[in-house]
């Protein structure tokens, strides 16, 4: 059994809008599961603590139009506890863990970028040949990131995220503080973007990364393959 810190954005308001958002609910059940299901302790923390806010856009009021691994989180007493009441990211110790998870929604790209806590504790995971996953708009949590070099993390590494043409897609382009997949490019990641709202997860070694809420599946099983992996290694040794 692996310790996997999973790590939810606390901002709820889409910049000047007025609109709601938070995490996106699916970015967050389905790796969620596929994590338990392995066998794995998983935390989820927040940046800022407390109970962790979605995107309203990313729960349907109609159950049946809910991703099954959502339905599966609404209906689980256990995990619904770990929102009610996440800590904060400043007050968890990243040794403790295995692996880091972001998921998205649009609450991240503004709250998870300069978070010095969340910057230092992917790298220490890392560096530490943890594992560090992310999904949709997640990799807004990587931008300050770096290596033990001191080199963005991203750098030379092949990721997916949210892309330019699904922020125009969802016509957030001019709201948002910035597009995901070109400031990723800036610090050296060789993006590889797929058609827009396609499941999409690519993994480079220790990173594992998604673009869009439909490939939170995907990344969940590369989760899953990447930590089997570093069990196996680590009973070789």
């Amino acid at each position: 059994m692996k310790q996997i810190l999973i790590v939810l954005t606390s901002h709820t308001r889409l910049g000047d809008t007025g609109n709601p958002t938070g995490f996106y609910f699916e970015e967050l059940a389905a790796p969620y599961w596929s994590l338990v299901d392995a066998g794995h302790e998983v935390t989820i923390a927040s940046i800022k603590g407390g109970a962790a806010v979605h995107d309203p856009g990313s729960l349907p009021d109609d159950p049946s139009e809910r991703a099954a691994p959502v339905q599966r989180f609404l209906d689980d007493a256990a995990a619904m506890a770990k929102l009610a009441d996440t800590p904060a990211i400043d007050t968890v110790e990243a040794s403790d863990f295995d692996a880091i998870f972001l998921p998205g929604g649009h609450g991240t790209v503004w709250d998870y970028p300069d978070n010095v806590a969340l910057a230092q504790a992917i790298g220490q995971i890392y560096a530490a040949g943890g594992i560090v996953g992310a999904v949709c708009h997640g990799p807004a949590g990587l931008v300050n990131a770096t290596r033990a070099d001191g080199e963005p993390l991203v750098k030379g590494l092949r990721v997916a995220g949210f892309t330019d043409a699904e922020e125009a897609a969802v016509e957030l382009t001019d709201v948002v503080p910035f597009l995901l997949e070109s400031r990723l490019r800036a610090l050296g990641a060789v993006f590889e973007p797929a058609p827009n709202f396609t499941s999409h997860a690519v993994r480079d070694g220790q990173l594992i990364t998604g673009q869009n809420p439909q490939s939170s599946e995907a990344v969940g099983t590369h989760l899953v393959e990447a930590l089997a992996e570093a069990e196996t290694r680590t009973h070789a040794a």
